[in-house]
């Protein structure tokens, strides 16, 4: 299956738009897992158990696993997530952009070394940068366009042709890079109006949304603004705010990620009719 076949059948499935991101902190880990050598690998596994029947992705960032050293682990974790549940899209957050024969060294990164469905990619560098990763026609690429952080309009509203970069961006994915049929963009909670102008310029392109959750992007705002005639077309990231829920009434960690995965899949769910 392609990335966005699997990405459509696990909407189905498990009628979710939720993307679950797992960014390991070592300092918010639960005790057991701290100073354990395989920590990280054993808390994120346990909550891709706790979360997979009420996600449509898992998504990985890969700076939390290299800061600690752990890109052996995240290895691992992708394995472990494409053995138990390969028909929820993996998504490798790295958003790489460099040029020709690099690009082609990160896109192997992320599809043979990580086993990813998809990556994400930053395409100021322009349209070769993403070219080697087309070689891959059954893998997504995901290209940064209107992102969640307040900063990204410092050259996200610049004005080219008298429309702003994100939206030339939208445009140049849809138009003119998406050769494979599995281009995807990123583009923030945060900002609901510019997320509906995409989302008229791209069709039915699936998009990354991160922003909801610790970021206080608003889910109503959100899903009216980016869903398609159908009521998918969209991976609303939550991260943080499912990695480290509180427990309560004597949850465990994985329990209490799972309530609030859940609460947050509905919450998204109320709104995609």
């Amino acid at each position: 299956m392609t990335f966005i076949e699997k990405l459509s059948a696990a909407w189905a499935a498990n009628d979710s738009l939720l993307c679950v991101g797992l960014d390991p902190d070592m300092a918010r880990l639960p005790a057991q897992f701290q100073n354990n050598p395989q920590g990280i690998y054993q808390f994120c596994t346990e909550i891709i158990d706790a979360t997979a029947d009420l996600a449509c992705s898992f998504k990985p960032q890969i700076a939390y696993f290299a800061a600690l050293r752990a890109e052996d682990q995240l290895e691992k974790i992708c394995a472990y997530a494409k053995a138990n549940y390969p028909h929820i899209p993996l998504i490798l957050d790295s958003k790489r952009g460099d040029i020709g024969a690099t690009a082609k060294q990160y896109a192997r990164e992320a599809f043979d070394r990580y086993q990813a469905d998809a990556v994400t990619v930053n395409p100021y560098m322009g349209g070769d940068t993403i070219e080697p990763y087309m070689e891959w026609s059954d893998r997504g690429v995901i290209v940064l366009c209107r992102t969640s952080n307040p900063g990204g309009s410092d050259l996200q509203f610049l004005k080219v042709d008298g429309k702003p970069l994100y939206q030339y961006v939208a445009k140049l994915v849809a138009e003119k890079w998406n050769a494979n049929g599995q281009c995807s963009l990123v583009v923030g909670a945060t900002f609901p109006e510019e997320l509906a102008q995409v989302r008229a310029i791209v069709g039915d392109m699936p998009l990354l949304v991160p922003g909801i959750g610790a970021q206080g992007g608003d889910i109503e705002a959100t899903v009216k603004s980016g869903r398609t005639y159908n009521g998918t077309g969209m991976m609303i990231n939550s991260s943080r705010a499912i990695l480290y829920a509180a427990p309560q009434g004597g949850e465990d960690f994985a329990a209490a990620a799972r309530r609030v995965a859940q609460e947050t899949r509905d919450a998204i769910n109320a709104h995609r009719a």
